[in-house]
């Protein structure tokens, strides 16, 4: 029987010297970065208050930093902003030219762009299986380049959204992050960027059938809520969605739940790991269970920061930090769930079975915060129901 090609003393990733050329396109990327940036605050500055400001240039100095670690990202960036571009000049100004260009119409429009995000992410997740049940490295490549194509499609989808709800009028712009549409959205976007980090940087694609499964998932609910609610369509922000801290809280939030969902497909992954068939199609038990820590650390850091700048919107907006709101108190459930895990794995040294089960089962609890406290429970946070 042959035996799994990932074993757990591969984890450690190979550092190896930059060429010259990676050196020169990193350059590049970093004056792409800045002369965006730049362009940025010469043509909106005087609608940015000093927030906005400053969450402009620590957004274009994190994407410096993380373009710099991974050249990938420089291509993404790039790709999604020429699009992005070629979009808002497409319409010209005139949201109806959505139904009278070629390329807005079935490509580049938010609503056309977020339907080839959400194919393509389904097409990845069956190449995967198929690369996975027939241990073929090249198809397992294919579903690789199929999330990335998903991923562009994504960000250049919510970017003209962006843009188009300025087009319906300059006091309706906002960030797309303001319904569960928009949200789940982004949330697979985070999944299935942390899962091509992950498969980058440890030089496995044996898991991303496993990691796009919940990706699918989402994209599949956000095509229904948004036909069901009418959610597709651009709203006005509701006034306790009018701040700057939205533009911090959502995204942290989200890049929390992102990886802890990974980590409950890598729990999946563990405990299907203990069976023959399957144990010869993925990575070994100790290198599953040391990125399903590292998984959910990551989680835990952002979401802890999320659950902060939360605090600090609160307070803002209704004059206290917290108030015990069934959003607020999940929250801190789901994080005193991933407090107790890290515990139990740092400081108790237990390993195995336990800790993949509660991954998973810590997956419901936070899906439960996410989706069904905005849903089935009224509080302060109930923006979005059923």
């Amino acid at each position: 029987m042959q035996t799994s090609t990932f074993p757990a003393q591969d984890y450690p990733v190979k550092k190896h010297a930059k060429p010259a050329r990676h050196t020169l396109g990193s350059g590049l990327f970093g004056l792409f970065i800045v002369g965006g940036s730049a362009l940025v605050l010469a043509s909106y500055s005087r609608w940015m208050d000093a927030y906005e400001i400053g969450i402009l240039l620590l957004s274009a100095l994190a994407l410096c930093v993380m373009g710099m670690r991974w050249r990938a990202l420089q291509k993404l960036s790039a790709a999604t902003a020429v699009l992005s571009l070629t979009a808002v000049w497409l319409y010209g100004g005139d949201l109806s030219r959505a139904g009278q260009s070629f390329f807005l119409k079935y490509f580049l429009a938010s609503q056309s762009a977020i339907m080839w995000m959400g194919l393509l992410f389904w097409c990845a997740t069956v190449v995967y299986f198929v690369g996975w049940l027939a241990r073929s490295e090249k198809i397992l490549e294919r579903g690789s380049r199929l999330v990335w194509a998903g991923v562009l499609f994504g960000f250049v989808g919510m970017f003209t959204r962006w843009a188009e709800s300025y087009l319906l009028g300059p006091d309706l712009g906002h960030i797309p992050v303001s319904n569960l549409y928009e949200v789940f959205v982004l949330f697979s976007l985070i999944t299935a960027l942390l899962y091509l980090h992950l498969e980058a940087r440890l030089g496995s694609r044996q898991l991303g059938g496993f990691v796009m499964l919940v990706v699918s998932a989402a994209v599949g609910f956000l095509f229904w809520y948004g036909a069901i609610a009418g959610a597709h369509q651009i709203q006005p922000l509701i006034p306790a969605l009018q701040s700057y801290w939205m533009k911090l809280h959502v995204p942290t939030n989200f890049i929390g739940y992102g990886a802890f969902s990974m980590a409950a497909m890598l729990g999946i992954a563990w405990l299907a790991a203990g069976r023959p068939y399957f144990s010869v199609r993925l990575p070994s038990r100790p290198w599953l269970e040391e990125v399903m820590y590292k998984s959910i650390a990551l989680g835990f850091v952002f979401f802890t920061v999320a659950t902060i700048l939360g605090a600090l919107w609160a307070a803002e907006a209704w004059g206290g930090y917290w108030s015990w709101d069934p959003k607020e108190t999940w929250a801190l459930i789901v994080w005193l769930n991933y407090a107790a895990w890290l515990h139990c794995r740092l400081v108790k040294n237990m390993q195995g079975r336990v800790l993949a089960w509660w991954a998973v089962v810590g997956f419901f609890v936070t899906l439960f915060a996410f989706l069904g406290v905005n849903m089935f429970l009224a509080g302060l946070h109930s923006y979005g129901a059923l």
